[in-house]
């Protein structure tokens, strides 16, 4: 377990609590939330909170205005969502620091909620800017960070408060990083990762976990990248040049833990209308490319899953944002929701999939963090939860 303090450790009985969350949420063109789950994600540490009487101020981005003010990014239906949730008044301020937000404030009583406006309408957000922080803190007598999805990010409302605030892991957090965090480090054996999607990091991943899982199965743009090393004819789908050379130690390395697609759905374009068919990896046709994994790779894919004690899955293995080339992404949601082992989907895309298919609830933990996922599962270290943990060196 890492070595920051959480909620239940601080006296927060009638104190000021500046509570950062990620209700980064869609919203409509009115500003109404089309989608609560991230804002649910963080209910039990606003409850927590609130039994205790304390009175909490939340922060929280929504969108990337790069320092602007866009009304369409304001946090207003957040407020009125909270409202809903919490079934009592909740109040709004449309600043995050100034005057304004210390007259808010104030008026604040034990057990009433304060959200503030977006942080990253100010640049100093995103630049971690210390007198932005330490006005952000001013108004607060402890900090607590229940922001998962940004935790791997250096800003002021995420690392850079914590310079002036006693400062805690909100559930969310300790969640994360309990399930993820010690998966990764003594994860229950048999241990299986899944890895997809189209980002070049993810091959990273697979370099982190090698060593400890018993099977690495490869999905989506990346399994491309290792079927071009082994020197099979991708025609027109693409993968990462700059993974070559290390697809290619991994291959050499641990080539009895990597199991690739034996067979794939391709398509004659990129769209919802194109014609698809089912063919081994070594018969795509010329100008076709791969959009998803065939059936039989299904199959292999869940019996070496079977006896799995804990499975990790970071990342679509097809196009699933088309229906017509969701099947495998589908296929596996259901087997994983299915499983008894721990099944963790680690965010992003994959967190994505898995609520289309209606099936988040059946998974020991989908995480609500894509980039901070993917930097737990390539190892690194998350700045908001180093900042945590040395604040709690501090203050102990």
């Amino acid at each position: 377990m890492s070595d920051f303090k959480t909620v239940e450790d601080c006296e927060c009985e009638g104190k000021r609590v500046l509570l950062r969350c990620d209700h980064n949420v869609p919203l409509d063109k009115w500003g109404n939330v089309v989608n609560d789950k991230r804002i649910r994600a963080t209910l039990p540490t606003i409850e927590y909170l609130l039994k205790k009487r304390a009175r909490i101020i939340v922060a929280t981005h929504i969108g990337r205005p790069k320092g602007r003010v866009i009304d369409a990014l304001r946090t207003d239906g957040v407020a009125a969502r909270l409202e809903l949730l919490l079934h009592m008044p909740v109040k709004k301020v449309d600043m995050c620091v100034g005057p304004r937000v210390k007259r808010s404030v104030a008026e604040l009583r034990d057990g009433e909620v304060l959200v503030l406006e977006n942080v990253r309408f100010f640049n100093e957000e995103l630049d971690n800017d210390e007198e932005f922080a330490k006005e952000l803190g001013s108004n607060a007598d402890i900090f607590i960070n229940d922001a998962f999805a940004v935790c791997h990010r250096s800003q002021a409302s995420v690392t850079g408060v914590t310079n002036h605030l006693p400062s805690y892991a909100g559930y969310l957090v300790k969640k994360e990083m309990e399930v993820m965090g010690e998966a990764l480090k003594n994860p229950e054996t048999p241990f299986v990762v899944v890895i997809g999607g189209s980002k070049k990091d993810k091959i990273h991943v697979i370099e982190n976990v090698l060593e400890k899982a018993d099977y690495v199965m490869i999905g989506g743009k990346l399994a491309n990248t290792f079927l071009k090393v082994k020197g099979i004819n991708i025609a027109s789908s693409k993968y990462d040049e700059e993974s070559i050379p290390l697809a290619k130690e991994l291959l050499k390395n641990a080539s009895e833990k990597l199991i690739l697609p034996i067979d794939v759905v391709v398509a004659d374009k990129f769209e919802t209308g194109a014609a698809t068919k089912v063919v081994p990896v070594d018969e795509i046709p010329f100008g076709w490319v791969i959009v998803d994994i065939g059936p039989k790779t299904l199959e292999l894919y869940k019996q070496k899953m079977d006896l799995a004690k804990t499975i990790v899955w970071g990342g679509p293995i097809g196009v699933f944002e088309i229906d017509k080339f969701a099947r495998g992404t589908m296929g596996l949601a259901k087997y994983l929701s299915e499983h008894p082992g721990t099944t963790i989907v680690g965010g992003g895309d994959s967190a994505a999939a898995v609520e289309k298919f209606k099936l988040s609830d059946k998974m020991t933990i989908v995480s609500t963090g894509g980039g901070a996922s993917l930097t737990v599962l390539q190892g690194k270290e998350l700045k908001g939860v180093k900042a945590l943990e040395e604040n709690a060196a501090k203050h102990s």
